[in-house]
């Protein structure tokens, strides 16, 4: 049998031109998958063949995982407290083998050794295929589509097969096999039968690759696409720069009668394009990005990254567009939160938030509504701000003196400590495993505290959308808190199966 295996490897070799190691770790492929059929459970089998004298041995494993990891599976995995039953030496990420009955090669046969190699050897030249498009640096991919699979096209460029997803196809468009096709490389996919390009046409990357081609000053580093977003093929909104005074960026993009957005618009469907004039002033960008409406006034909040922006009744309309196309588009390009209002009801929340901030001011530093005023029309919102600001400039205030001013910053730190004390108080009282849970910090468990969320299984009980709200912390790291919250559940189920067992 020894000198069976060593016959078919170096035949192999010899008629498929590949090393007789690649041969071997097929053919340890091929016997490992057939060793794991003896098996209800789809176990880990390693198989090792000697390359000199053909023998091999075959050996199932267990690979070590910490003792809380949510992807516990025991056919594939042991806790390292259950590693270290075996042998205390042993560390995360190392294997426990365990020897096995070899398979007889005789009944793999060597028909399946060999559609592994060739197998093996087909994801090698992809691999080099798609190696040597990478090399190029390119980013986009015109080819033909070859075949449609579930919806989904396959594109055909050259030798290299990529994968156009039905989701990322512009809506309505209707590809069929023969259609020639030019997409974005989103992302390259390990995951099915070799590596496989996943190609795109909604993303704004596209749009901005397309105007790369249509547009020479943008290669030769004249003008810029600082960003794009798009509502595929309906319309898309591109930011663009140039620091070459001597260049119009705008007219530059649209060309000579329209003809370089056209272009892009043909091959976008039809997709309308809004270019627009980018500024490193976030404000002027977003009133650029409303464009056509006009807008009166802009309030910016860069703590929440938003902005109210103001607009007349007539524009309104014409700023939000239809289906809110138009704001979910300008914000999307410029990265802002955009909430649109009339002047009326700008007005109003202004009123309501210097309620806020008058009855904050009156109760923490023990002032009439008057001197709450002033402080609100001198700019004041906070009590940090109060009682931190750099004194001269609190004494450019006409309607105070330096006594006045040394007085309103003593009562803010004051306020701003009994404050910090009451937050520490809170915060001692929650349960140390939920105090040293990985991802929280002192300002998240005081949040906590103060919703009434002391013990690790109070958080764990709740939804995503739920503490987002409660600690104003964004829905990633908020679904990333509760499942390390509720780590420990799965850890004990999973231990209570094992006694179990």
């Amino acid at each position: 049998m020894s000198r069976e295996i060593l016959l078919l490897v170096d035949a192999l070799a010899r008629e498929k031109n590949v090393a007789r190691e690649t041969v071997f770790t097929a053919l340890e492929m091929a016997l490992a998958s057939a060793t794991k059929k003896r098996f209800s459970e789809d176990v880990d089998v390693r198989v090792a063949i000697d390359h000199n004298s053909g023998d091999y041995l075959s050996f199932r494993r267990w690979l070590v995982i910490p003792d809380e990891s949510l992807e516990y599976d025991a056919a594939k995995h042991l806790t390292l407290e259950e590693a270290h039953e075996r042998d205390t030496n042993l560390k995360i990420d190392d294997y426990v083998e365990e020897p096995l009955e070899p398979i007889e090669f005789g009944r793999i046969g060597a028909q399946a050794a060999k559609q592994v190699i060739l197998q093996r050897i087909r994801d090698a030249e992809r691999e080099q295929i798609l190696t040597d498009f990478l090399a190029r640096g390119d980013e986009l991919v015109t080819g033909t589509v070859k075949r449609m699979e579930r919806g989904s096209a396959v594109v055909e460029s050259g030798r290299l097969e990529a994968l156009l997803p039905r989701e990322h196809m512009i809506p309505k468009e209707n590809l069929r096999v023969g259609d020639r096709v030019r997409a974005w490389v989103m992302r390259i996919d390990r995951s099915v039968r070799g590596p496989q390009l996943i190609l795109s046409r909604t993303a704004p990357q596209f749009i901005m690759k397309l105007f790369e081609l249509e547009v020479p000053e943008i290669e030769e580093g004249l003008l810029e696409i600082k960003s794009a977003a798009r509502d595929p093929g309906v319309r898309a909104k591109i930011a663009v720069f140039t620091a070459d005074k001597r260049i119009d960026p705008i007219g530059t993009c649209v060309g000579m009668r329209g003809s370089r957005v056209q272009a892009v618009t043909q091959e976008l469907a039809g997709e309308r394009v809004d270019i627009v004039l980018w500024s490193a002033d976030p404000a002027q960008l977003v009133i650029g990005a409303l464009a056509p409406a006009e807008v009166s006034s802009i309030v910016v909040d860069e703590d929440k990254h938003s902005m109210d922006v103001v607009v007349d009744e007539e524009n309104l309309a014409i700023a939000i567009g239809r289906s809110g196309q138009n704001v979910r588009l300008a914000s999307e390009l410029t990265g802002w939160t955009l909430n649109l209002m009339t002047q009326e009801e700008s007005d109003r929340k202004q009123e309501e938030e210097g309620g806020r901030i008058r009855a904050l001011f009156m109760s923490r530093l023990d002032v009439d509504e008057e001197v709450a005023d002033i402080l609100i029309q001198e700019g004041f919102s906070t009590l940090e701000e109060v009682a931190y600001v750099p004194l001269n400039e609190m004494l450019e205030i006409d309607a105070f003196d330096e006594e006045t001013v040394n007085q309103l910053r003593s009562r803010a730190r004051s306020a701003l400590l009994v404050q910090a004390i009451a937050s520490e108080e809170k915060v001692g009282a929650i349960d140390q495993n939920l105090l040293h849970l990985e991802g929280m910090d002192t300002e998240l468990a005081a949040k906590l505290a103060e919703a009434g969320i002391a013990t690790r299984d109070d958080l764990a009980d709740l939804a995503v959308d739920e503490l987002s709200e409660m600690t104003g912390v964004d829905e990633e790291r908020a679904k990333t808190l509760i499942m390390t919250a509720r780590a420990h559940w799965f850890a004990e189920d999973a231990a209570s199966a094992k006694e179990a067992s």
